[in-house]
C-alpha cells in the first residue's frame, strides 16, 4: 500500500489562515464607532474598508480579513448616506423655516 506524497512546504511559510489585513479591523471599528458614537467617521470607514478589500483581493490569498473590511465598508457607506440625507433634510427645513419667518 502506498501513501500519497505531498510536496514539502518551503521553509518560513506558516501553516494556517493568512494574517488579516491591518486596515480591515480598522474599517470595522470605525464603522461601529460611526453607528454608536459619531457618524462623522463613517466616510473614513467607507474609504478604508474599500481600499482594504481591494488590497486583500489583489494579494492572492496572502492577506485575510475580507469579511471585516467588507463589513466596515458597508457600514460606512450606509451611515454616510444617512448622514447626507439628514444634512440635506436639515438644510431644507432651515430654508423653509427662514422663508416662512420672513414672509
Amino acid at each position: 500500500m502506498s501513501y500519497p506524497t505531498y510536496p514539502n512546504q518551503p521553509p518560513g511559510v506558516p501553516y494556517g489562515p493568512p494574517p488579516d489585513h491591518p486596515r480591515a479591523t480598522l474599517a470595522l471599528i470605525l464603522g461601529i464607532v460611526a453607528i454608536v458614537l459619531c457618524p462623522v467617521v463613517a466616510p473614513f470607514s467607507w474609504v478604508i474598508g474599500r481600499r482594504a478589500v481591494k488590497e486583500i483581493d489583489a494579494s492572492g490569498g496572502a492577506l485575510g480579513g475580507r469579511a471585516q473590511a467588507m463589513a466596515g465598508y458597508i457600514i460606512g457607506m450606509v451611515v454616510t448616506i444617512l448622514l447626507a440625507l439628514i444634512v440635506v433634510g436639515g438644510a431644507i427645513i432651515l430654508a423653509i423655516a427662514s422663508a416662512a419667518s420672513s414672509a
